[in-house]
């Protein structure tokens, strides 16, 4: 076999990984909240919005510290063998959180999922060895395409195979009754093992292994050289903003993710099939928007006015959720969804158009500018639904100014400040532009 036929072989293999880590992190969506209120139940724990959002959390957190050990240890062993453990890992562990009897089992098997799913950083990685500049970022949209359509699959098979016993005969008196959201998590174990079947038989390694590069596996070293990068890319006029344009978005949009299913339930009586409808609707119209129609609107508007575009109709529709007509419930939370994912794909692929634009143009490191970056944004995706779940405890049975709609006008809050620090932005590069049009 060609080396060209071996890269051909090799994508499809890595888009299917790829898919089935974000499978693995959207099925929980939809049942989540229903899961923990049964073992809150249970130990007797009212707190369940903390706890929705330490599950969240951990996950996010558990990548952000594990990311660098298996990237350092892919780099000696070669990346096959780690994207082997990762999907091994995905098995054992979607299976755990199913049967778990207790909040701190099934906060463990959460933390271990992420720690094992570190197939995102290495794919990339993969994709980096065996690309060059004329197909490395067609090849890295496979990895986007592959987002899109496993946080479609993932929240959808969550909601649909939930609660099987009181759906289908065939699973009554059996474990899946006493357990109900094990099924779905057996269907993401299944998927983990076809894939690792796929990848051990025909993914090709891309990388030599060699004893030269060093295995780190330090927390506080890797925590401390982060934010030693952040705090330089924060200091630079332009980047140091588009961090925080980051930052205020990511935070806001993923407060949302931890009280979102605990609001349909509360207020709307949604169950776990419904959720998971309304997350494949989000994603369906994502892959539409990033996959198909950013190009032509991107050549017509340009990056930075999608960007705020994105920004103001993505804060609009997270703040309108809790507005929901009870009336026409389908009608007008189909519209707030759409509004929202339409703001998230317009403004992601936008966003980190300008931020490989300015770091070009101010000729700094791409690799240091992107990971501080993403340092930023994972730091917000690990404190957004704790935020999110404490809120929820502190105003769900309260009204007034603080109700359960407060954790939605705080997204809200939070997007109108990255609007904010977008136009500050937009204002510092006109004035340069309006001095030189004087002079």
């Amino acid at each position: 076999m060609t080396e060209e036929k071996k890269v051909g072989s090799a994508l499809p293999i890595l888009f299917l990984v790829v898919m089935i880590d974000m499978i693995g992190f959207g099925i929980v969506i939809p049942f989540l909240t229903y899961f923990i209120e049964d073992l809150a139940t249970l130990q007797g724990i009212t707190e369940v919005g903390l706890w929705v959002g330490l599950m969240m959390m951990s996950y996010s957190a558990a990548q952000f510290l594990f990311s660098p050990f298996w990237g350092s240890l892919s780099d000696r062993l070669g990346r096959k063998p780690i994207i082997l453990i990762g999907l091994v890992g995905n098995t054992v562990f979607f299976a755990l959180f199913g049967i778990s009897t207790s909040l701190l089992m099934a906060l463990v098997a959460r933390f271990c999922a992420g720690a094992f799913n570190a197939n995102i950083a290495v794919a990339k990685a993969y994709i980096g060895d065996v690309s060059d500049s004329t197909n490395l970022a067609k090849r890295m949209g496979l990895i986007g395409a592959s987002f899109g359509v496993g946080f479609t699959i993932g929240p959808f098979i969550g909601g649909e195979f939930s609660s099987p016993a009181e759906k289908w005969d065939l699973f009554q008196n059996t474990i899946f009754e006493t357990h109900p959201y094990l099924l779905p998590c057996l269907i993401a174990s299944l998927l983990s093992t076809v894939s690792f079947i796929f990848a051990i038989s025909r993914l090709p390694e891309s990388h030599k292994p060699t004893t030269e590069s060093k295995i780190s596996f330090n927390p506080i070293s890797h925590i401390s050289n982060m934010a030693k990068d952040l705090r330089k890319v924060i200091k630079m006029p332009q980047l140091g903003r588009l961090v925080m344009i980051s930052v205020m978005f990511t935070y806001g949009f993923t407060i949302m993710h931890a009280v979102f299913v605990l609001f349909t339930e509360y207020d709307l009586g949604f169950n776990e099939a419904e959720n998971g409808r309304i997350f494949a609707i989000i994603g369906i119209n994502g892959m539409i928007i990033q996959g198909g129609l950013i190009g032509p609107l991107t050549k017509r508007y340009g990056s930075e006015k999608l960007m705020m575009y994105g920004t103001l109709i993505c804060g609009a529709g997270l703040t309108l959720i809790p507005y929901v007509s009870h009336q026409h419930i389908w009608l007008t939370m189909g519209a707030i969804v759409l509004l929202i994912s339409t703001g998230n794909a317009l403004f992601q692929p936008s966003f980190s158009a300008i931020l490989a634009q300015r770091t070009i143009e101010e000729r700094q490191e791409m690799g240091m500018v992107m990971g501080a970056q993403e340092s930023a944004s994972a730091f917000s995706r690990i404190i957004g639904p704790l935020t999110g779940g404490l809120v929820w405890d502190f105003t769900v049975l309260k009204t007034g100014v603080f109700s359960i709609a407060t954790a939605f006008h705080l997204c809200g809050v939070m997007m109108a400040v990255a609007f904010l620090l977008q136009l500050g932005m937009l204002k510092r590069q006109q004035k340069p532009s309006n001095n030189s049009s004087t002079g």
